[in-house]
């Protein structure tokens, strides 16, 4: 018994004209290949199949779904199926349907022997090398074209990205700074007590937040909010191909997104650094005063004798190293990132991660140097 939608044509011999009528739409349902089989079975001299698909109105990935169960059941017969009938794009969709049919999707664990998998990571490791040294090279002849005055970038695009390296950032830096500088003032003042020495609360808090902490605690503020924030911007325009579309029309990308970034946050960061010391120390004068009755005007004059001016510098020549580190690792990221969401994720976390981890080796290396040097 034929259906309404599928109607049976023997004009040729050895030839079944299947006759596509009305709607092939999932949500209204469509017929099975059963009745087809059927066909199948009471002729069983057919050789071939065609379609005419003239009376279809409208369709769907129902149609795909019936004509790619029928194309597998003539496999199975050895009959021949010709596509030219059906409606334009139902074979591109059976072509890519066929292609992902028989293969396995699942995740399963592949053993890779052990010097394939370190080989593969050393050339991922050369390449990663490379990507990062092209792209340092790069700053480096954008910044020569900005001394030279031959740099393009927007004016209005810089301000705007300083104001959100500095300005927009002071409500995070102060709250972190404040509650950092209270936290060395009560380890301080569990030690200090002991001696009866409460008062070298100031000497802590002054020389830690000036000389280190200061600087690092906003750099890896800057890290999670600024620098996160600049791989997402660049991850997002290489997805859309923006980036590309600035290299057809001629335009530098490094020098029109790359070197106003960097020069923002190198700008911004000794600025913020130095805001991050007032409010560390006013954290620790807080505690010392309030909680532990120490004298306010002691106190702070304790904290001038104490912080040297060797020691602001210290913390400057930290936030400016810092400034370029974690715009260099979120534009790095971000101009890198692979076309894709997941891709831009990854950019997003892996600036992060790097500016981190490159701050805590850059404070090590600064602080090793000026223990050599006797500052």
């Amino acid at each position: 018994m034929q259906s309404e939608r599928i109607i049976f044509d023997y004009s040729e011999p050895k030839i079944l004209k299947i006759k596509l009528v009305g709607q092939w739409q999932a949500s209204a349902g469509f017929p099975t290949t059963e009745e087809v089989k059927s066909e199948f079975s009471s002729h069983a001299d057919i050789a071939k199949i065609t379609f005419d698909a003239s009376g279809i109105t409208n369709w769907d990935s129902g149609l795909v779904s019936f004509v790619f169960g029928l194309v597998k059941e003539c496999q199975s017969r050895n009959i021949k199926i010709a596509q030219e009938g059906l409606p334009q794009g139902v074979g591109k969709l059976l072509a890519l349907a066929a292609r992902y049919s028989g293969k396995d999707v699942s995740h399963k664990a592949i053993h890779e022997p052990f010097f394939e998998r370190v080989g593969g990571n050393v050339l991922q490791l050369k390449k990663r090398l490379v990507t990062v040294l092209d792209f340092l090279g790069d700053i480096a002849i954008a910044f020569g074209h900005f001394v030279t005055a031959k740099a393009y970038f927007r004016k209005a695009d810089f301000m705007l990205i300083l104001q959100r390296c500095g300005a927009d950032a002071l409500g995070l830096v102060s709250l972190i700074s404040v509650l950092v500088g209270v936290i060395l003032a009560f380890v301080g003042a569990i030690q200090l007590k002991m001696f009866g020495a409460q008062i070298f609360i100031a000497d802590i808090v002054g020389i830690a937040m000036v000389r280190v902490m200061g600087a690092v605690m906003t750099g890896i503020i800057m890290s999670g909010r600024t620098g996160a924030s600049f791989a997402a911007e660049l991850g997002i325009m290489q997805t859309n191909e923006e980036i590309d579309a600035l290299k057809t029309l001629g335009v530098n990308p490094v020098e029109f997104l790359v070197l106003p970034r960097i020069l923002a946050l190198v700008i911004m960061m000794p600025l913020l650094t130095l805001y991050a010391d007032l409010m560390g120390i006013l954290g620790g004068y807080l505690v010392s005063t309030g909680l532990l009755d120490i004298n306010p005007v002691e106190y702070l004059n304790h904290t001038r004798a104490a912080v040297k001016l060797s020691n602001l510098w210290v913390g400057l020549i930290h936030s400016f190293v810092f400034g370029i580190i974690i715009a260099c690792a979120g534009c790095l990221r971000g101009i890198n990132c692979e076309r894709s969401a997941n891709g831009v994720g990854e950019a997003t976390t892996s600036a992060v991660v790097t500016a981190i981890t490159s701050i805590v080796i850059a404070t090590a290396i600064i602080t090793f140097v000026c223990q050599i040097l006797g500052v």
